[in-house]
């Protein structure tokens, strides 16, 4: 190699920088987990192997070029990062290929953005400034190298990659195939090695749908069949009976269970909530999880709407909108309901104009529906009080039964309300995020209790049923300290997965019968169990959950990532807690939630195949009798 004056070539400074900026930014911005030794190393390894992988292709260009390819690449390179770590702030999670698909709900984000720039981000791109100030002229680190040198340059990055991937698997086993988990793929080959990953299961899936033939549906179809509850002529006192009633279906923007019965400096943070769950017509799943991945509120829209799971990757309300579903709008539809939609926010956010028509909608209420002026909005748009009352003429409008669902705005990261309009104090933590979380959710509560009361003003409230049920989680594990001290305890995995509890209330007028239902359940499980109140037969319908009010065969609910809950464990961060306690399972009992784990993976991977594969084009729901 011909280093001249001996000084240490800019290549291999600027991967020593990037490599170690990049193991600093995942051991201390994203907050990787790190349970052994080996972990330990590889996080420090990766990074400084795939930044080698990169810069070391500049030994086979001219100087010049070598100056401005070392130059572009270190800056490319720090924007990937950067851009994860914003994302990561948010969702706790890393960028795929179909989040960015989804650049026009870019517009509407500004807001949320800016709140997840940190002043020390500026330190992210020091390494940058470092290696443009290096590839002057003045201090001519570029390298000449015969071609056997160049050779044995590329040749090391190779090694270093191949390296990177048996320590991987050494560590994960099957890591590429048990991909639930992205944290687990970055953590052991790296977030830019991760990308590629992504790129190549990008343009797997995208193939998967041109070769599916039907085929793969009759598998699929006896999975469900064996695992469904047998419900002929086993109907209880509850099915049917809110037949022919109106359903109002409220998504409750970022709402956890943490906030029911909790208090802020002697004020309770939800006081309607708190009462209406306590009410004798109000049936309260305290054991109901949401199972959002990425698509976050179209994902609760969307296995709400069908009963299967959200995509690992991307928003299905994006990436396979155009599918054919069998959703509950269009049986509502064949069976006499006016189905609607509710939602303040411009008609495109999330795709859901093209969706919903897809689904079968009938109607659109957006933005363009509301009077939305400087003095009623704030944050992400429509207050939701000035929201409900405004939408009730519409209610009024529609042919009855209908089924209308109902999406809130207010109680949105970053969690924005005028100072007049909050009664309740911010919490005092470290998390700007949580003090303003409770303050949000106490306006919500107003707002859906003043919802309530119009209803009752305007004669619906009597012929309805009304669902509440949160959407997705509101504060992501990357607040867990100030989760801890508004808990009073340490947010393990265990707690985190608990924490991923959010409300569901069935609210009948005059049922009296109500109560806290304890049963482990999702929402997965509310296509089917609204069927079931609306008296509608979903017998031999192609869905993954179970009615709630009836047997379940199937013990557990699912995560996207492939953790779940069954009525004795918690599974999280590959460790098996004893659900009632919180511990980890003694090492004689760790194999407890094997035989789960794989049921989960198999039901999560026929859920991912009916999608990709389009597959219900391929199936006759007319049998069904809907």
């Amino acid at each position: 190699m011909q280093v001249r004056n001996n000084r240490i070539p800019l290549f291999v400074i600027a991967t020593l920088l990037f490599g170690l900026k990049t193991y600093l930014v995942y051991r201390f911005f994203f907050d990787l987990s790190i349970e052994n030794p080996m972990q330990e190393f590889i996080l420090f390894f990766n990074p400084i192997a795939s930044a080698y992988l990169v810069f070391a292709v500049s030994v086979w260009f001219k100087p010049n070029s070598q100056r401005k390819y070392l130059r572009w690449t270190t800056l490319l390179g720090t924007l990937v990062l950067f851009f994860n770590l914003i994302f990561y702030r948010n969702f706790t999670d890393f960028i795929t290929l179909p989040v960015l698909f989804q650049g026009n709900n870019a517009a509407d984000l500004s807001g949320s953005i800016l709140t997840l720039i940190h002043w020390e981000d500026i330190f992210l791109f020091l390494d940058v400034a470092v290696v443009w100030y290096l590839s002057t002229k003045k201090f001519d680190l570029t390298v000449r190298l015969p071609k056997n040198s160049k050779i044995a340059a590329t040749a090391i990055t190779f090694l270093l990659l191949a390296g990177n991937v048996v320590l991987a698997e050494i560590e994960r086993p099957m890591l590429f195939v048990r991909t639930f988990d992205r944290e687990y793929l970055v953590k052991n080959i790296g977030i830019y090695n991760y990308h590629l990953y992504d790129a190549t299961m990008q343009t797997k899936t995208k193939a998967q749908r041109v070769f599916a033939d039907g085929s793969e549906i009759s598998e699929i179809e006896s999975y469900i069949e064996e695992t469904s509850p047998d419900t002929v002529d086993k109907k209880d006192e509850l099915f049917g009976i809110a037949e022919n009633k109106n359903v109002i279906f409220v998504s409750v923007e970022s709402f956890q269970n943490f906030l029911l019965d909790s208090e802020v400096n002697g004020k309770e943070i939800t006081p309607f909530l708190d009462e209406l769950k306590e009410q004798d017509d109000t049936i309260f799943f305290n054991n109901f999880y949401h199972q959002t991945a990425q698509g976050k509120t179209s994902d609760s829209e969307f296995i709400v709407e069908n009963s299967l799971y959200p995509l690992g990757r991307g928003a299905v309300y994006f990436t396979n909108a155009d599918n054919e579903y069998h959703a509950l709008p269009e049986i509502l539809n064949n069976n006499g309901y006016e189905t609607s939609v509710f939602h303040a926010n411009n008609a495109s956010f999330w795709n859901r104009d093209v969706m919903y028509d897809n689904i079968g909608y009938d109607e659109f209420y957006d933005e363009n529906s509301y009077q939305i002026t400087p003095d009623n909005s704030f944050g992400w748009g429509l207050e939701d009080k000035a929201f409900f009352e405004q939408s009730i003429k519409y209610l009024q409008a529609q042919e009855k039964p209908f089924y209308s669902k109902f999406i809130t705005l207010t109680h949105h990261f970053p969690f924005e309300l005028p100072e007049e309009k909050a009664h309740i104090d911010p919490y005092d933590s470290n998390s700007n995020t949580l003090n303003a979380y409770v303050q949000t959710a106490r306006y919500t509560d107003e707002a859906l209790e003043q919802f309530f009361q119009q209803l009752k003003d305007s004669g619906i409230y009597e012929d309805s049923i009304i669902v509440l049920m949160g959407d997705h989680y509101g504060i992501s594990d990357f607040h867990n300290k100030a989760m801890g001290q508004f808990l009073g305890e340490e947010v393990t995995p265990y707690v985190q997965t608990q924490l991923q509890r959010v409300p569901f209330m069935v609210h009948i007028p005059g049922y009296e019968q109500g109560g806290i239902n304890e049963k482990v359940v999702g929402q997965i499980d509310v296509k089917p169990t609204l069927l079931h109140l609306l008296g509608i037969d979903a017998s031999e319908d192609m869905t993954f959950g179970d009615n709630m009010f009836g047997e379940r065969k199937k013990d557990f609910v699912a995560m996207r990532d492939g953790s779940f809950v069954t009525n004795d464990y918690v599974y999280a961060s590959e460790t098996c807690y004893d659900r009632e306690t919180g511990e980890p399972l003694p090492e004689n009992q760790k194999d407890a939630c094997d035989q789960t784990k794989e049921a989960v993976n198999k039901e999560l991977s026929y859920s991912d195949n009916i999608i990709y594969g389009d597959l219900f084009r391929f199936y006759d729901f007319q049998k069904t009798g809907n």
